[in-house]
């Protein structure tokens, strides 16, 4: 799946003509990778949010510029924190018929059956590194939990044979696992050395201290 995302080539390079681009609702950004100069664009930043939510965060773009269409992946942004928003966007051109290597979120599918008696889910990669074809690479990878028992995992290997795709990690990597409940300690008692002592220890009464 694809979708059409419109950019303009940009000349303008300065902090001022960046917050002014900005400022227009629009994302500074370059394009790079096969049979592409580096070419610094810029794109409108609600189509570029409405174009992720469609193709998903590896899926391909179709980047118009100015007429000249290419088809790239958004291999990296960077983001304001504190405004929520992205401020700059990495494309990368593609060839379609030659792999990719790229990180694919995880996620978790069913309820774990240890957790009926306590246990805690957790999860230890919470993305997985592929390789695969640009048109292969899947939005995210499903990884079914719901037979894990207290004690038990699901590792890379158990899942390697669901997609088309290479998965650059060890079979025996665990992508989640079932923990055993914590059990609070009780707080120590008074050891009964301490309790001797206090019951030994006696203060001594104005009368003793007047006769000494």
């Amino acid at each position: 799946m694809s979708s059409v995302l419109k950019a303009t080539k940009r000349s303008g390079f300065k902090k001022s003509d960046i917050t002014e681009l900005r400022n227009a609702g629009k994302l500074p950004a370059v394009v790079y990778g096969y049979k592409v100069e580096n070419t610094s664009v810029y794109v409108d930043e609600i189509d570029l949010v409405k174009t992720i939510r469609e193709v998903g965060r590896n899926g391909i773009i179709d980047l118009d510029i100015e007429g000249n269409k290419q088809k790239v992946v958004l291999s990296d942004y960077q983001s304001d924190f504190l405004k929520d928003e992205i401020i700059h966007a990495d494309f990368l051109a593609v060839n379609m018929s030659s792999e990719l290597d790229v990180d694919v979120t995880v996620h978790l599918t069913g309820e774990a059956a240890g957790t009926n008696e306590g246990g805690v889910v957790q999860t230890t990669l919470h993305e997985l590194s592929i390789s695969a074809k640009p048109s292969d690479i899947p939005e995210y990878i499903e990884v079914d939990i719901s037979k894990l028992e207290i004690g038990d995992a699901v590792s890379v290997g158990d899942i390697r044979s669901n997609y088309n795709v290479t998965i650059n990690h060890e079979d025996d990597e665990a992508i989640a696992s079932v923990l055993a409940p914590r059990v609070e300690e009780e707080p120590e008692e008074a050891s009964e050395e301490g309790e001797e002592t206090s019951t030994d220890e006696t203060e001594e009464s104005p009368e003793q201290q007047s006769a000494e």
